[in-house]
């Protein structure tokens, strides 16, 4: 792409490129058109499809070699502001770069998403090696969006050394984001109330390192009992699947204490992971997981653009709201009309 054609892309955000330029900027690192080719995969139009196909056909065998970690925590423990500490360690202390993708979530009602990050992550995001994307949960579950998969694969194509994936965090359902990472992070509060109380144990099982920020003035005492706490709590735990035992320990993303043992507890696990052949045992039931989720992401779509079944859909939606029909023999009858059989009757359960 000659220097003239990338200026004039820049000039003209609007402008449809070809597959040929996508990947050409994708793989030359530039931020601009990554940032484009993540709009184009994250897209909903039926035309956008072929054309993100292509691009992320041609991006995969540049993909595999970033260290991917996910982290987690509710809103208000800190999840941004340990985000950008941590970038910037990687970029000044280590002289690597990072790939940030952020998911804010939704509004249930309007659809919208602030997508504040690059607010949040001010100083990271104006570094040239760090590549900050906001992007809408979109109502998809796990703390993840749609297409995230995807987005990490062409930032690892990108040539992005660390790819980092922060979850919505909204403290339900955060199960998602372990089937794309190699490493899940989980961040807790200290003196925020009921600490074990309000541990998931879910999330908690599938966590490889629990960090308590804050853990700075006055608020030192209260995070190392909290460390304590979940040291203790972490026994009553089987060991993981993967042999590695989690940790537990404190950090605070305002003075940058612990930060740097954050990041070298996740090159620890690394490679521990990659000398037990854990890790590409993990990627592979990854990609075999990937592969699954979009079989089911496509019948979805394709079960609810069927014209038969969205001509019965209101019909069927009344016998369950009035008890003329089982919600389980309403979902039978649709399907039976998906694949072309002949439904039961209507009113029968």
């Amino acid at each position: 792409m000659t220097p003239e054609r990338l200026e004039e892309l820049r000039r003209d955000r609007r402008s449809r490129l070809s597959a040929a330029e996508y990947i050409e900027g994708v793989l030359a690192g530039d931020r601009m058109l990554l940032g484009r080719a993540i709009t184009l995969i994250e897209s909903t139009r039926p035309e956008d499809a072929e054309l993100a196909q292509e691009i992320l056909d041609a991006c995969l065998p540049r993909s595999g070699r970033s260290l991917r970690v996910g982290i987690t925590g509710a809103p208000g423990v800190g999840k941004s502001s340990v985000i950008e500490t941590l970038g910037m360690h990687l970029i000044r202390e280590r002289r690597e770069n990072v790939a940030v993708l952020a998911i804010d979530p939704s509004s249930t009602i309007s659809r919208g998403s602030i997508l504040a990050d690059k607010t949040r992550m001010s100083a990271l995001a104006n570094d040239e090696h760090a590549f900050v994307r906001p992007s809408p949960s979109g109502g998809s579950l796990g703390g993840v969006a749609r297409r995230t998969r995807e987005a990490m694969l062409l930032c690892e194509a990108a040539g992005y050394r660390n790819v980092i994936v922060e979850t919505v965090g909204v403290g339900q359902s955060e199960t998602a984001v372990r089937s794309m990472v190699d490493f899940f992070l989980l961040l807790i509060l200290a003196g925020a109330g009921d600490e074990l109380q309000g541990m998931k144990r879910g999330i908690v099982e599938m966590t490889d390192l629990i960090a308590v920020n804050k853990a700075d003035g006055d608020n030192r005492p209260r995070a190392a009992l909290a460390r304590q706490q979940y040291e203790s709590a972490l026994r009553l735990f089987a060991p993981p699947a993967t042999g590695w035992i989690p940790k537990v320990v404190t950090c605070s993303a305002l003075t940058g204490e612990g930060i740097a043992g954050i990041w070298e507890t996740v090159l620890e696990h690394h490679c521990w992971m990659r000398q037990a052949g854990q890790l590409e045992k993990q990627r592979r039931a990854q990609l075999l997981g990937w592969m699954r989720e979009m079989i089911d992401e496509t019948l979805r779509e394709d079960f609810a653009r069927n014209s038969a079944v969205a001509s019965q859909l209101g019909d069927r939606e009344r016998d369950v709201l009035e008890g003329r029909m089982s919600p389980f023999r309403a979902a039978q009858t649709l399907i039976e009309t998906y694949r072309g059989g002949k439904p039961p009757a209507a009113g029968t359960n």
